[in-house]
């Protein structure tokens, strides 16, 4: 019996000796450790740029600070400023372009898009031009006024010309946008092709191309409506225009949003779109920066994978790479090294972004503009911006409560269980 005894106890500290060998590190190691590992190691090691958020290159908190320079006639919801674009460096200054809106009225609102006209906008990027601004410090801006106006029915875009963005090309800069030949709603969404303006100058004057540079797909393709938020990129010689679309609003279904890619040798195309499309199955408005051999993308707001960074090593192949809070809502970054063909993209530190509705009052819809800060660089390590677990204000959360229809839901299966 003693002999027995003893032997269970040898082979009982044997085998807590080797499961404490064997037993996954106290200190987590930064590289990925020559052992049998779970899905979840694997994916810590093998999705992500850094074993935890502190040195993950493409995580960081997004911090907001208010703009000055820009009027917004007491918030009453006639002057809008939404949609910047990427922000670039020229003359000495910042430059960035923008929708904006100013109208005599509010917006009535797509549902009631039948009540809007020449001077009642529908959505707050109804009746909209292209203006642009310039800062010496990225905090405080001088609006300089359009840079493209709505051109003269019936050229594209007579409706509303919004949500831009911007490229330099061979010395030369062009404006991408949404064009509407109608009010946003009247075909149940935004119905919008891209078009295109060219100058020589970032102070313009801008020439309109004068045609669709980037139609709607064909009748029942995902982007049939609408191509959203051009955003381009110089990668490999040529144009990598990144885009939105609105799809799948069938049956009283809610739309879905994903992003597509369209490529051309020429800034006024032919553009060619990605066999793949749609590339991201999540996102809203499009925001997107090199990054070492590949490109990041933002996930804004929609779809399963919303509220992430993203990253394609091949500019098409988008992988989750880290999960971030408050991100931008319509981010517009500082971008270096958007137009060099670069090959090490550095990444973003700030933009412009733009927070909707500030006041609350749908009857005074409008957009402001708004500066975001982080730490997305190669060349900055700013743990500040890498803290995590925040915790919301107490009246935030209040303010997400159940409505009446919840609460009486609730209500009847707490009655329900007292009469069983």
């Amino acid at each position: 019996m003693k002999r027995i005894i003893f032997t269970l106890l040898t082979l009982s500290s044997f085998f807590t000796s080797y499961s404490q060998e064997k037993a996954f590190p106290f200190e987590l190691p930064e590289e990925k450790p020559d052992r049998p590992l779970s899905a979840a190691l694997n994916r810590n090691y093998d999705n992500y740029l850094g074993p935890r958020q502190e040195s993950n290159e493409l995580y960081t908190q997004f911090k907001y600070t208010e703009l000055k320079g820009f009027d917004y006639n007491g918030n009453d919801g006639t002057i809008s400023r939404r949609d910047p674009s990427k922000v670039i460096f020229e003359n000495g200054q910042y430059y960035i372009w923008y929708t904006h809106r100013e109208t005599p009225v509010a917006p009535v609102g797509i549902p009631r898009v039948e009540e809007s006209n020449d001077t009642i906008p529908s959505a707050d990027w109804d009746l909209a031009d292209i203006f642009y601004a310039t800062s010496k410090d990225g905090f405080t801006w001088e609006e300089q006024g359009v840079a493209v106006p709505r051109p003269l029915k019936p050229q594209v875009g007579w409706r509303s010309v919004t949500t831009t963005d911007i490229l330099k090309w061979k010395g030369k800069y062009y404006l991408y946008y949404q064009a509407f030949s109608e009010a946003p709603g009247k075909s149940g969404g935004d119905n919008c092709p891209v078009a295109v303006s060219y100058a020589d100058s970032p102070n313009g004057p801008w020439t309109p191309f004068k045609k669709e540079v980037i139609p709607n797909g064909a009748p029942g393709s995902w982007d049939q409506f609408s191509i959203h938020d051009p955003y381009p990129i110089v990668h490999n010689g040529k144009i990598y225009l990144y885009y939105k679309s609105d799809f799948g609003k069938v049956n009283g279904k809610n739309n879905v949003r994903m992003h597509g890619l369209a490529i051309a040798d020429d800034p006024l195309g032919p553009f060619t779109k990605h066999p793949l499309n749609p590339i991201m199955n999540s996102g809203h408005e499009t925001t997107l920066f090199p990054f070492k051999k590949g490109v990041a993308a933002f996930a804004i707001r929609d779809g399963n994978e919303a509220n992430t960074i993203q990253y394609a090593e091949d500019w098409v192949n988008f992988e989750i790479a880290s999960m971030v809070e408050m991100m931008p809502d319509a981010g517009g970054p500082f971008v270096a090294d958007a137009f060099t063909d670069t090959k090490d993209g550095r990444g973003i530190t700030w933009g412009i972004s733009h927070f909707a509705n500030p006041t609350r009052d749908w009857k005074k819809n409008h957009v402001v503009l708004i500066r975001f800060d982080c730490d997305l660089s190669l060349d900055v390590d700013d743990q500040q911006m890498k803290r995590h677990h925040n915790t919301p204000k107490f009246e935030y959360l209040l303010e997400h409560g159940l409505n009446a229809k919840q609460r009486e839901r609730v209500n009847n299966e707490t009655k329900q269980l007292n009469e069983n």
